[in-house]
């Protein structure tokens, strides 16, 4: 039978999180250029999200590459179960300096997979002391990847509702998002920390999982630091192990290198990917506690982590890794002040009628819609998309949730053209 597509599309493409039946036909790439990418109709347009928040410091960025080239010439890849080399050495060495209480790190080949592998050595590890324990606590509104394991910690709802069956059972706390002048978010925590408190006394809790201070794709919704810390504080008396999805909030997108780190916890597990590589290779990296690792030594064969990936500690990866890391460990690399760049800005958009809940964290600046049916079905969001995509913004909202995530690349007037096309799109919605 002959491939079925519609106009615009490419009759072999099976795109991501798109329904060609109603989406837009995809627009056709061409090159990248620091914080705009070139499309074939010779446009240029700001990539305002990073490419699904991957593209670090931006497209091409020369010392990427050149690393990348570099170590093409050297080794391109080679199996890590039986050999070691210099680029995962250095990688894994910079990453603990990042994350000092955590000394073992563990490749795969992104964030669902770094998550996949987090589950998997905190399930494993009480197996290996003896004291089998099953339950895990995430929290509402989360999204850590679209593996089986990832999923079932995530939210359920329209993505993952095929599979409900074979999703093993998770229970769930409340997320006490906040914004700039909420008024109530004590209210929200205290009560979000009692409901926690009751479900890790229900039984022996095996590990919690949250992302810590952002949940991406759940809507940019931000905690406090002090709400993450009280909640750690419940963990540890729990003695469970706390995982921590970094996947969208390391690598300086929340002001810091490590998102632990900027909210005062030390969890037992980190899950990194995304800005991992600069947003040039797929990569995942899970961090883990030496005594986590010390759980699966052993004579025995059944205490083996019997898991691994064709691509673990590719070099080329590794190798694009550390010139990020290069670039994020300068000291006035881009990201340290972000957040003061976007609030001025994010104020003023946010006196616009039709918009709720301002909000900030590192890098990533968000809003709602006004919307009668919030969610990520609502098609407000695809209208500011599509508006803004004429003034020369790329956006991709989460529903009725408007964000910028852009390349640490992005200068000041790149970055006032996002806030004017936003308030633009926004105006012209709300004549409609």
């Amino acid at each position: 039978m002959a491939p079925q597509t519609t106009a615009g599309w490419h009759p072999h493409l099976w795109h991501p999180y798109t329904q060609p039946a109603t989406a837009d036909p995809p627009l056709r790439v061409v090159a990248g250029h620091g914080a705009e990418l070139e499309l074939e109709d010779g446009r240029r347009l700001i990539d305002a999200i990073s490419s699904w928040w991957v593209t670090l410091h931006g497209h091409g960025h020369p010392l990427v590459a050149e690393a990348i080239a570099d170590q093409a010439r050297r080794l391109e890849q080679v199996i890590f179960a039986n050999f070691s080399h210099g680029p995962a050495e250095r990688l894994a060495e910079r990453l603990v300096g990042h994350w000092p209480w955590l000394e073992r790190v563990f490749f795969s080949d992104d964030g669902s997979t770094a998550v996949e592998v987090c589950l998997k050595v905190a399930l494993q590890s009480w197996v290996n002391r003896g004291e089998p324990r099953q339950r895990v606590v995430a929290f509402e509104g989360a999204y850590h990847g679209d593996t089986f394991g990832a999923m079932a910690v995530g939210a359920r709802g329209l993505f993952s509702a095929p599979f409900e069956p074979l999703l093993f059972e998770v229970a769930r706390a409340p997320w006490p998002a906040t914004w700039l002048g909420d008024q109530a978010v004590e209210a929200r925590e205290a009560a979000a920390l009692t409901e926690l408190e009751r479900l890790l006394a229900q039984e022996p809790t095996a590990a919690v999982i949250l992302e810590p201070l952002v949940q991406g794709a759940g809507g940019m919704a931000m905690v406090r630091p002090a709400f993450l810390q009280r909640l750690e504080g419940l963990v540890r008396q729990a003695g469970a192990l706390l995982i921590c999805d970094e996947v969208l909030v390391g690598f300086g997108r929340v002001g810091a290198v490590s998102a632990s780190v900027r909210a005062g916890l030390r969890p037992d597990l980190v899950a990194l990917s995304k800005g991992l590589t600069a947003g040039f290779l797929p990569m995942g990296v899970s961090l883990a506690s030496g005594a986590l690792y010390g759980d699966f030594l052993g004579n025995q064969p059944n205490r083996t982590l019997f898991h691994g990936h064709s691509f673990t500690a590719n070099p080329l990866g590794c190798a694009a890794a550390n010139a990020s890391l290069d670039l994020l460990e300068h000291p006035e690399a881009a990201h340290r002040d972000f957040e003061a760049r976007h609030r001025p800005r994010l104020r003023a958009l946010a006196k616009l009628p039709g918009l709720q809940h301002p909000r900030l964290c590192g890098t990533i600046a968000a809003l709602d819609l006004q919307v009668d049916r919030p969610g990520y079905l609502n098609q407000a969001g695809q209208q500011v998309r599509r508006a803004c995509l004429e003034q020369g913004v790329f956006l991709r909202p989460l529903g009725h949730v408007l964000y910028l995530l852009p390349p640490l690349c992005l200068d000041n007037a790149q970055l006032d053209r996002c806030y004017e096309a936003l308030a633009a799109a926004v105006t012209a919605l709300a004549a409609t």
